[in-house]
């Protein structure tokens, strides 16, 4: 990568901390890390299957069931509740395919921190990661309620729900094959690139590049995430599939194969529901 103001190179990113500094301390602060890291998803997958248990037939907890299949009524209390169950679902889906660029991050950080600068928190990285799926909540609140109101209100157009679906199937099927998946993708599976490209120092800077980091995430995953709440009315069987797909991308050797096959299976099942609308239901959980 040529040298562009602004924009570390590798050997200058990563750096060469003395040997004194990176001892037993920087291993254990690695460790613990991780430690954490695997906590907060264990912790937050407890979370999702409480929330399914509690709303065993219409979702996964009382605030997503509001926004999907109850009479629609948007109140703050009703934005918040929603917001942070999805945040608790986004945690345990998506912090484990994130967790290579969490860990680099923090790898990263304490080297330029033993090299004169300042030491940033890893967790103000995650924090910005997190604030883009939060948004990405208020969003699928919003739409959610949008869409109540208007099949609740409209018997006939109620009827058409089922074909709803299958647009959406369709979409996130086709977006799988596009450029700008790709180039999300491409992001999300390159963490020293994404470092190299955009390190901002600084507790600010940190909560930026989480913020960046996260809008790559939610580009490379929006689709799926569509798929989620319209076909799977985030039922728990679904965020653990759509949770393992978004692993196979990110995390496999062959990731960009990953996403096209899933882009095939979808935009099969698209043209299915089209076709046979009852589908849509089974797909939702709710039998035929």
């Amino acid at each position: 990568m040529p040298d562009t103001p602004g924009v570390p190179r590798a050997e200058t990113l990563l750096g060469t901390v003395p040997m004194a500094s990176r001892s037993r301390a920087d291993d254990y602060l690695t460790l613990v890390m991780v430690a954490l890291l695997l906590l907060v998803t264990v912790a937050a997958w407890a979370g999702v299957i409480l929330q399914a248990a509690a709303m065993p037939m219409s979702g996964l907890s009382p605030s997503i069931a509001m926004a999907t299949d109850m009479a629609p009524l948007i109140t703050p209390a009703g934005l918040a509740a929603f917001v942070t169950a999805w945040v608790v679902m986004m945690a345990a889906m998506m912090l484990p395919s994130a967790a290579p660029m969490i860990l680099l991050y923090h790898v990263v950080a304490r080297g330029q921190a033993a090299r004169g600068g300042s030491l940033v928190p890893t967790w103000f990285f995650v924090s910005g990661y997190l604030a883009v799926w939060a948004a990405f909540g208020i969003v699928v609140y919003l739409a959610g309620q949008v869409v109540g109101v208007a099949l609740g209100g409209n018997a006939r157009l109620a009827g058409w729900a089922p074909y709803g679906v299958a647009l959406v199937l369709l979409a996130a099927g086709a977006y799988q094959f596009t450029p700008l998946k790709r180039v999300c993708l491409r992001t999300c599976r390159s963490p020293l690139g994404f470092l190299m490209e955009h390190w901002k120092p600084k507790a600010w800077g940190a909560l930026r590049m989480g913020l960046e980091h996260g809008a790559y995430c939610a580009g490379c995953c929006w689709g799926l995430m569509a798929v989620l709440v319209a076909a799977g009315a985030m039922g728990l069987a679904w965020v653990l599939l759509i949770a393992l797909v978004v692993a196979a991308e990110k995390l496999l050797p062959r990731g960009q194969w990953a996403a096209r096959s899933t882009g095939v299976v979808l935009l099969g099942l698209g043209v299915l529901i089209a076709a046979q609308p009852q589908f849509a239901l089974a797909l939702r959980g709710q039998g035929m």
